[in-house]
């Protein structure tokens, strides 16, 4: 069966929300996560609100009418970064506008497909920043995946309702051959 890809922008992304709620409630319900109907509804509010956020770009795998997979995130303003971070990243990562990938998640059936590596190149292929960079659980499974695909760790976070995240950077495609943060 094929997959197919959809890349929307901003708030045109709006029709996917619901899908996005119910396969982010999947997902998070697997260890280690074991997320509840509390933080899918946590979720399911701010969704909306992150569609506006300058730079937002998702990607959809479907299967047949079925989603089985999204990534997405924004545009992270040069000098930001992420909130409660134990140490920042390297001056030439903070200085330059960064892609936050808040989401890349895949339904469990439908895992070890290439489905989730395809969606982040596609997420990632045009972007104009010159580094993404995304939080992690370092007891997931996807974080070793991270590592593999050459995301480097340059931090921790800890958020007051969540275990503690590695704060993890990758230089653009588009940046390739060129010292990360010049033009």
């Amino acid at each position: 069966m094929t997959v197919d890809h959809t890349t929307l922008t901003g708030v045109a992304a709006a029709p996917l929300i619901p899908a996005l709620v119910n396969l982010y409630a999947t997902v998070y319900a697997e260890p280690p996560y074991e997320e509840g109907p509390e933080q899918v509804a946590v979720f399911a509010e701010k969704l909306p609100e992150e569609t506006t956020r300058p730079g937002f770009s998702v990607v959809a795998a479907h299967r047949d009418r079925d989603l089985v997979g999204g990534a997405y995130g924004w545009t992270m303003p040069a000098g930001e970064w992420w909130s409660r971070a134990d140490a920042g990243p390297d001056p030439e990562v903070l200085a330059v506008a960064k892609f936050a990938v808040m989401e890349w998640i895949v339904h469990p059936g439908h895992r070890q497909q290439g489905i989730g590596a395809q969606m982040m190149r596609r997420l990632l292929a045009s972007r104009p920043e010159a580094w993404a960079t995304l939080a992690s659980d370092p007891r997931s499974l996807a974080r070793r995946l991270y590592e593999r695909a050459g995301w480097r760790k340059v931090g921790a976070s800890r958020l007051p309702w969540g275990p503690a995240m590695d704060l993890l950077v990758l230089p653009l495609p588009a940046i390739r051959g060129r010292r990360p943060g010049t033009d």
